[in-house]
């Protein structure tokens, strides 16, 4: 994957996007500045946004409405941001929301309300094969147990539901098993895992290095392109379990040639900067044992118990990942880098939960830096999806899903069979919008 300047017009692109959503976050206290209907008939067509955009313009509402922001979701149909409001007797939030640009929806449940059930549910069920986060589209708390949540865990698990209050949270059973997916864009080996290589980055003192998942470090310290080969990275910081999945790897030769890219297989798409996910957003994942993959964002700052140990601020999805995907990178269409495969349930032929850890919080926490310096979030347009692969990841540039078929390095199974899926998604996935 190689670290490229951002082109003048893209950094432009960014910059505009910028100035825009201030100015709508000027409009809002001047709110009451107009009472008559004609304005407000005006001010409560949504505005057309792309995620990003929506996403910057979520941040901003929930700073601007306080108490009264009860979360936000991007509707991918209709291109709007909606907003959940908890009205109270305060009727300018709404008001404020509308000229915004959002389209809002009264809720029962605030956020603070939301984010209290979460944390009983960590001081009291923190059980393996568990997971939770708030969920913006019904205003609850969703709750998944895997298969191994049975018996005495499975009534624990119940019980604390029931405890939150009736219409707080929706408890729900996963058919497979919450799992690290160690086994995962292009392919990096150590002694006993095989993963994927998620981003190339720039760190703190400018050599180039890349993220992947921290659980993959508990395969070894050293890194190669090739199975048995020899080490061409080592890992410099990893942080799982606990406040995320996510590892710096440094390349051990500080002239490779690193290109801010994703191979989707035969194509890349050029990565801008990071960007925070936002629920109901489209995303798209690579990993080197079922290749490209695509879905949307179910959840943000979700807590995942694996047997390992619990994960917290992690985003939840329905795309599907197997064994060997670990650390592999989820992107939008336009170049945007959101997230690093962690974990889940399921397989790409059943479907199942995946979570990932957010770029943006992995960036902060090692100090590197996507793009020139694309630590940060902006709008951006379409950043390359189609242009041919011109060299290949540094040091791993094999075609993403090679490893299909493999078993996993780790020893578990579920990589057969990984190609297909991978074509099916190049032929389909970058063309879909939903």
């Amino acid at each position: 994957m190689s670290h490229k300047r951002i082109p003048k017009r893209k950094a432009a692109i960014a910059a505009g996007s910028v100035v825009a959503l201030g100015a709508a976050a000027l409009l809002l206290p001047n709110a009451n500045a107009s009472q008559d209907g004609a304005s407000d008939e005006a001010a409560a067509a949504p505005k057309t946004l792309k995620a990003a955009a929506a996403s910057d313009l979520a941040s901003q509402l929930s700073g601007l409405l306080g108490d009264a922001y009860a979360g936000a979701y991007y509707d991918s149909g209709k291109k709007q941001l909606v907003v959940n409001v908890v009205q109270g007797d305060n009727n300018q939030v709404i008001v404020q929301a509308k000229r915004a640009g959002a389209a809002v929806r009264e809720v029962d449940n605030s956020m603070t309300e939301l984010e209290s059930g979460a944390q009983t549910l960590t001081s009291e069920a923190a059980i393996p094969g568990t997971s939770w986060a708030v969920d913006p589209r019904t205003n609850k708390i969703l709750v998944t147990a895997d298969s191994t949540v049975t018996g005495d865990k499975w009534d624990r698990l119940e019980s604390t539901v029931e405890s939150l209050g009736s219409g707080m949270a929706t408890l729900k059973k996963s058919k497979g098993t919450f799992r690290t997916f160690v086994s995962g864009g292009d392919a990096i080996f150590a002694a006993n895992s095989r993963c994927s290589l998620g981003f190339n980055v720039t760190a703190s003192d400018g050599t180039p290095a890349f993220l992947t998942a921290g659980h993959c470090a508990l395969g070894g310290n050293q890194w190669s392109d090739q199975q048995g080969g020899a080490p061409i990275a080592t890992i410099d910081q990893a942080v799982f379990p606990g406040e995320g999945d996510f590892a710096l790897v440094r390349y051990d030769d500080p002239a490779t040639q690193a290109p801010s890219d994703v191979d989707v297989g035969g194509q890349t798409v050029q990565i801008s900067q990071a960007a925070e996910a936002t629920v109901g957003q489209q995303v798209f994942r690579m990993g080197s044992t079922t290749g490209l993959a695509d879905g949307q964002v179910l959840g943000l700052n979700a807590t995942v118990n694996y047997p390992e140990g619990t994960v917290t601020g992690l985003i939840q999805t329905n795309v599907c990942a197997e064994p060997g995907d670990s650390g592999g990178s989820m992107f939008t269409r336009d170049g945007l880098a959101i997230g690093l495969t962690s974990g889940g349930s399921g397989d790409c032929t059943n479907g199942g939960e995946t979570f990932f850890q957010p770029v943006t919080t992995a960036l902060a926490a090692v100090g590197a830096t996507l793009g020139t310096g694309g630590g940060a979030a902006a709008g951006g347009e379409d950043a390359g999806a189609g242009q041919q692969a011109g060299g290949g990841a540094a040091g791993a540039g094999q075609q993403a899903g090679a490893g299909a078929g493999q078993r996993d390095g780790a020893g578990r199974d579920g990589a057969g069979g990984g190609e297909g899926a991978g074509q099916g998604a190049r032929e389909e996935g970058m063309t879909e919008t939903h």
